[in-house]
């Protein structure tokens, strides 16, 4: 049973490293766009299209681990009016969305759990809607998942442009030069556990504030 319950979870992961990543990842492509370089539309980024967004080392690690990231989005800084202020939007734009889709698929679980909705079912209806209601809801965690690691201040993760925006930037340039070792490093301390668990003490802490900010839902359709 526990071997199922794995290779379910597995597939879940998988399903949404189709969705969350490439929402993410387009998020990041469309805010540049937006605030003035044309760069990622040029090379195809703003698109829902999965395998324009996915790296190997990131979807493994999403996979398997919970935590992960895509293919970064291109992004020429000079072609913004402000290039500090528009490279930290753009790259906050990416765990935005995210949480965004964290908040809506909480919504979307916390509902199809209700009595509400439950009561009128076959045990059949109840068995899928339970089925669809785990997908709701393990989206949840990996969207918050993954807004938790790309906010860590290191390069290349979304938290760097975002920190690197009040830095000078001989200080930005020289931290980006070590970018590749600096990931390498990071890969193996979430293997060796020792990030797994501040990671995984953020991500509660963001859960518990999204069970608090969803308790609409459950005032209108408590669970059933």
């Amino acid at each position: 049973m526990q071997v199922r319950q794995q290779i379910f979870e597995i597939l879940i992961h998988m399903l949404l490293l189709f969705t969350a990543v490439p929402v993410h990842e387009c998020a990041h492509a469309l805010t540049a766009d937006r605030l003035g370089d044309p760069t990622p539309r040029a090379q195809g980024r703003i698109t829902l299209n999965p395998f324009a967004h996915l790296t190997l080392w990131g979807s493994l690690l999403l996979i398997f681990a919970g935590f992960g990231w895509g293919k970064p989005v291109s992004v020429n800084a000079r072609n913004f009016k402000n290039p500090k202020r528009d490279m930290a939007l753009t790259a906050l734009a990416g765990p935005v969305s995210n949480l965004i889709m964290a908040y809506l698929s909480m919504v979307i679980y916390k509902v199809l759990a209700s009595g509400a909705v439950l009561s009128g079912m076959s045990e059949g209806a109840r068995e899928i809607t339970g089925y669809v209601g785990i997908i709701f809801l393990m989206s949840t965690y990996i969207n918050v998942g993954l807004a938790v690691f790309n906010f860590l201040p290191v390069p290349p993760l979304d938290g760097s442009k975002i920190f690197n925006s009040i830095l000078p930037d001989r200080f930005y340039w020289k931290i980006m030069q070590y970018e590749r070792y600096i990931i390498i490093a990071v890969i193996i301390l979430l293997y060796s556990g020792l990030l797994s668990r501040p990671l995984a003490v953020c991500q509660s802490a963001v859960i518990s504030c999204m069970n608090f900010l969803t308790g609409w839902v459950d005032m209108i359709l408590p669970i059933g």
